[in-house]
């Protein structure tokens, strides 16, 4: 009870935030900017961060980071209730070939261009898995993993919705040029679903063509999202060999001496061998919330969850992940996002273009645009 009681302000804050961007996402003129509860909630804790809330930090500090750690981390398993098999089957081999592509392709020109512009490695990872996978959620599943500092967060979750944003009116102006190739809708929903950053914004591309490319878009999408649990996996392997937790200033710092904390929900493996060589690694984090995710997809796509239950379920998802979402802004800094310069913001905008030109180039490929 006295620890309930020590989280209940912080939690009851995060608890407002995430329903005042819940309803602001749902007004027309927010919506039409594909501006996602997600976003709203961060931009909100950012604005609280820096005016009122560092007179409140006193008794909100303790459940404002259960939110960041905790459910974030439960917000990511539920995330799992919007995908199922039978989706990737619809889409078809090329579609999910398509998203592997783009998802290897980006990640790995982020990670290249990051240390070309001299970015710190944690910023460039949280950039790519949001340019590469699914934008804001994709931000928060990795942080855990890394164990970045929120402006971190904060900087990265800002480039996708700035150029999330830029995709969703940009994409629909394309049609006409790609319709006159022989782009049929079906080819631009999954173009748009393999390279647009965030949910919200996929469905405005696809539906300011048609219902049937939002469609396709968003189902192409939902298998990008599915990446996300062996992209969390790999990368915590990578993360442990690599040292790009605290305090790492590119992808391929050497390891600190020292083990990192492990986040909750995580099992630590220390690694075996020599001393020398037991030394020179960090320990490997299993992202235990990533299997969760990929568990609760398999069940999803299996005939047994009722459809009130499943509907609760993924409005509790929206409020857990918005509460996480804006208790990371809450502990954001403009002094530290300004710190980080105009360098992230140049590393997004290329793989915005990459996400574009080369997406492009990768459908036109392997999705037999025209044919």
């Amino acid at each position: 009870m006295h620890t309930l009681r020590q989280r209940a302000p912080g939690l009851a804050l995060t608890f407002a935030l995430a329903l005042a961007a819940a309803w602001l996402a749902q007004q027309p003129w927010v919506a039409r900017w594909g501006l996602s509860a997600l976003t709203l909630a961060i931009v909100g804790g950012i604005v609280l961060g820096n005016t009122v809330y560092p007179t409140l930090q006193g008794p909100c500090g303790t459940g404002v980071d259960y939110a960041k750690q905790r459910l974030l981390r439960l917000g990511i398993i539920l995330f799992g209730l919007r995908i199922t098999l039978q989706q990737i089957v619809q889409v078809g081999w090329a579609g999910v070939l398509i998203d592997v592509v783009m998802l290897s392709s980006t990640f790995g020109l982020a990670v290249f261009a990051g240390r070309w512009l001299r970015i710190d490695g944690q910023t460039a990872i949280l950039i790519g898995a949001g340019s590469s996978i699914c934008g804001a959620a994709a931000v928060l599943a990795t942080e855990p993993v890394l164990q970045a500092r929120g402006d971190k967060v904060a900087v990265a979750v800002a480039t996708v919705m700035v150029f999330g944003t830029l995709g969703m009116f940009g994409y629909p102006l394309l049609h006409p040029w790609l319709a006159s190739l022989g782009v049929s809708d079906t080819a631009y929903g999954v173009y748009v679903g393999s390279t647009v950053h965030e949910v919200a914004q996929v469905v405005g591309a696809g539906r300011a063509v048609s219902e049937w490319a939002a469609g396709q878009a968003v189902i192409t999408k939902m298998i990008r999202v599915m990446l996300l649990a062996p992209f969390l996996l790999t990368l915590s392997f990578a993360v442990a060999r690599r040292g790009v937790r605290a305090g790492a200033h590119a992808p391929t710092a050497a390891p600190a001496a020292a083990a990192p904390t492990v986040a909750p929900m995580a099992a630590p493996i220390t690694a075996t061998g020599p001393a020398a060589d037991a030394s020179a690694r960090s320990r490997i984090v299993i992202p235990w919330f990533a299997l969760g995710f990929v568990l609760v997809a398999l069940l999803n796509s299996l005939p047994l969850l009722p459809a009130a239950p499943k509907s609760a379920l993924l409005a509790l998802d929206n409020l857990l992940l918005a509460m996480a979402m804006g208790a990371l802004g809450l502990s954001t800094h403009a002094s530290a996002i300004r710190r980080a310069g105009s360098r992230p913001l140049a590393l997004a905008a290329l793989l915005f273009v990459w996400l574009v030109l080369g997406g492009g180039l990768v459908n036109a490929l392997l999705g037999h645009w025209g044919r």
